[in-house]
């Protein structure tokens, strides 16, 4: 999908976002309501560009769909799934792909074609590298920088994004339902996004506070946020020190795709000794 000149892409109103919640927490906590007033207007109208920029007009408030919207699934498969992790900003498995382009866009991603789709992303760079705007490539594991079975990411993203550890299937459950739960909350979730919500609820304490398979978004968005704050950091260090490896050791196409070819293990684990099992 082609942007106008000047136009803001989603990854940098991603970061203003963030940049906004931040400001107007700083506002807040200086108790200059005003201008915490003024951040909170700005962060909604940049949420709505996001909104505009990867939902575009096919959906309504809150991933509701109207039944004359018009034809479904007409955009490629690998572009579904990039709308889907973009909205997820976490690497995911095919199956929760699936389930939130269901829920929140026109359309499904046929399950048959995501077995394969990595592999003929990865066919592709190697046969033309940065050819496209973006690939669709595997999550790495933090000890080995081999591709997680089954995790898929954004070639766009930062390295420390697309890595994984041991603390990282939490932290990165957390985001995704922290971001699906504020998109939602800006309209009236459909059924379908209530069902996908649910799942993530009743999987993170304090986020049910109703009726069983329904789900408060803000709710839902301040338990996931607690629990984050609690893991983020670890996690994080963990993800940069092994992308700081990656970026030493792999070439361009490994480090989207990851490495078979040989073990680049943590140098801080000792080997397994003695029939010990390395874990």
């Amino acid at each position: 999908m082609s942007r106008s000149p000047g136009v803001p892409s989603p990854d940098e109103l991603e970061t203003r976002i963030a940049e906004l919640r931040a400001a107007v927490r700083r506002a807040m906590a200086a108790g200059d309501r005003a201008r915490a007033r003024e951040l909170r207007s700005e962060l909604r109208s940049t949420e709505t560009a996001w909104d505009d920029a990867v939902l575009g007009d096919t959906t309504g408030s809150g991933g509701r769909r109207d039944e004359d919207d018009g034809p479904r699934g007409l955009l490629p498969v690998r572009e579904q799934v990039h709308q889907a992790l973009t909205l997820l900003g976490a690497p995911a498995a095919p199956k929760l792909i699936g389930s939130v382009y269901a829920a929140f866009f026109p359309g499904r991603i046929p399950g048959s074609r995501l077995t394969s789709l990595r592999r003929d992303e990865e066919r592709s760079f190697r046969t033309a590298p940065y050819a496209r705007p973006y690939y669709l490539c595997a999550a790495l594991t933090a000890d080995l920088l081999a591709p997680a079975r089954g995790l898929l990411t954004v070639s766009t993203w930062p390295l420390e994004q697309r890595i994984v550890g041991p603390l990282s299937p939490r932290t990165d459950f957390l985001t995704c339902a922290l971001r699906l739960a504020e998109h939602a909350g800006r309209g009236t979730p459909s059924p379908d996004v209530q069902r996908l919500l649910w799942r993530f609820a009743s999987n993170i304490p304090g986020a049910v506070t109703g009726t069983v398979g329904t789900v408060d978004p803000a709710v839902l968005a301040e338990a996931a946020r607690a629990e984050l704050d609690v893991h983020r950091d670890p996690d994080r260090r963990r993800r940069e020190s092994a992308a700081a490896r990656a970026r030493e050791r792999l070439d361009d196409a490994e480090r989207l795709f990851g490495t078979r070819l040989r073990a680049l293990r943590d140098p801080g684990r000792r080997p397994a000794i003695n029939g010990e099992t390395d874990r």
